[in-house]
């Protein structure tokens, strides 16, 4: 999955926090105490809901066009960037355990030289795949 770009609505709130809304993703609200605080909880709060999404095979919905949309008074539009690639590796990097076969006589060769398997599998996989 690209990088994705959502219209998030910025309002101001009476003790100059900020409240945040996704208007193409029903549920998806958050709030910060500046503007920045603001910003990095609507990436937190975008990220848990399109893993969430994505998890339960739900479609992921298309990005309003900024001009399309209505704003009240005190409300700003702001565009919240959006990594699923790099929000999986900060937030889901517990283990999976798999299991594969190699010939005997590779496993022992591998043994002998302290080669950690995991590691190697890991990487070739990000090499594989071309992950940066």
């Amino acid at each position: 999955m690209k990088k994705l770009f959502y219209p998030a609505i910025f309002q101001t709130e009476d003790n100059n926090a900020f409240s945040v809304f996704f208007p193409d993703i029903e549920g998806c609200n958050t709030c910060g105490e500046s503007m920045e605080d603001a910003y990095e909880m609507a990436i937190d709060a975008l990220g848990l809901m399109l893993s969430y999404m994505e998890d339960n095979n739900m479609e992921i919905p298309m990005a309003s066009k900024p001009q399309d949309i209505v704003l009240e008074k005190n409300q700003y539009l702001v565009i919240v960037e959006f990594d699923m690639l790099a929000y999986k590796k900060k937030h889901r990097s517990q283990a999976v355990k798999k299991t594969l076969s190699i010939p005997s006589w590779l496993n022992d060769i591998a043994i002998e030289n302290n080669v950690n398997f995991s590691q190697i599998l890991q990487d070739a996989l990000i090499n594989t795949l071309n992950i940066k």
